[in-house]
């Protein structure tokens, strides 16, 4: 792909993530979705610039804050906006809503609802990869508060320890729910928590889906050629709240309004200005585009059926198959 190209594919992706983001704000404030909802709005170049390096054939695993990710992915923007629904025709029946997309087909493995739960389980796969001697590069993102869980730092050695090949990809966003990072974290270099097991380590903006996805792209090239783990940080920032529930009263208005205008959509955007690949028409086509897929989902989720009461057992351990 060229990079013309490959560049407005990363615009357009940023804007398929704010445009459904925005759309499930307001469908759960009609009571649509129920249930927690956390929205990526914000930090859209860390997933469109990081998985744009990744293969059909590697592993990602992915935080409760995942839609976006599971939409680069592949994962059909009807599936999510189903399984947010709790419809039947969602890419988990309905059973898992927000915090647990799940796609096989696409080895997208979660959306993991607890805090650095996906640490080990990306561990897990990337050790299976290793001893079957399948070449895969298994993903996994996380939150900054993730790191002061036990689970990072036991999968952190094991995956050194073994040389597994697992990407371990820290979206920092500065805040762990409503508490600050200086305030959790003695060490706030993330890196250096990462380097004290023996991984290699890097950093990015981001903001910039450009700078993220150069970054990812030497680090898979990294694990994948066999050296080992590596983590990467990637700074970052959410324009909404935790979740919907979260009155936000930990960070000022000031400091929300001076990350907006860093706002990775409108720094790519101008960039592409800048080089005579874009103007406000093909912007608004892009937007449309996304705008109408949206729409399309929302009427693929509204007019899906719920899961059968008969079903409750299937797929559970000691029901029917």
């Amino acid at each position: 792909m060229a990079a013309n190209e490959r560049d407005m594919t990363f615009l357009a992706d940023m804007l398929r993530i704010r445009r459904m983001e925005e759309k499930c704000a307001e469908l759960y404030g009609a009571t649509k979705i129920r249930g927690f909802l956390h929205l990526y709005i914000g930090e859209e170049a860390c997933a469109v610039g990081a998985l744009h390096a990744l293969t059909p054939d590697d592993n990602v695993v992915a935080t409760y804050r995942e839609h976006g990710h599971a939409l680069v992915r592949g994962v059909p923007m009807e599936s999510i906006m189903a399984e947010m629904f709790g419809k039947v025709t969602g890419c988990a029946r309905g059973r898992g809503g927000s915090m647990h997309l799940f796609d096989a087909a696409t080895r997208f493995f979660g959306g993991t609802a607890i805090v650095g739960g996906g640490l080990p389980v990306a561990t897990g796969l990337a050790l299976a990869d290793e001893m079957r001697g399948d070449p895969r590069v298994t993903a996994c993102f996380f939150g900054d508060g993730a790191v002061a869980e036990g689970a990072f730092h036991e999968s952190l050695n094991l995956a050194a320890l073994w040389g597994l090949p697992v990407l371990f990809i820290c979206e920092n966003n500065f805040y762990a729910m409503g508490t600050a990072i200086d305030r959790a974290h003695a060490q706030t270099d993330l890196t250096v928590k990462a380097a004290a097991y023996g991984v290699a380590t890097a950093s990015a903006d981001g903001m910039d889906v450009l700078a993220v996805h150069e970054a990812t792209t030497a680090a898979v090239a990294h694990v994948r050629a066999g050296k080992g783990p590596l983590f990467l940080e990637l700074q970052t920032y959410r324009f909404r709240a935790h979740s919907m529930f979260d009155p936000e009263l930990y960070r000022s208005k000031d400091e929300v309004e001076e990350w907006k205008r860093r706002d990775p959509i409108d720094i790519h955007a101008a960039r592409l200005r800048e080089r005579g690949e874009l103007d406000d028409a093909a912007f608004a086509a892009l937007d449309a585009a996304a705008e109408a897929e949206v729409a399309a989902a929302v009427d693929f989720a509204e007019a899906s059926e719920w899961e059968d009461v008969g079903d409750l057992l299937l797929h559970v351990t000691g029901g029917r198959p």
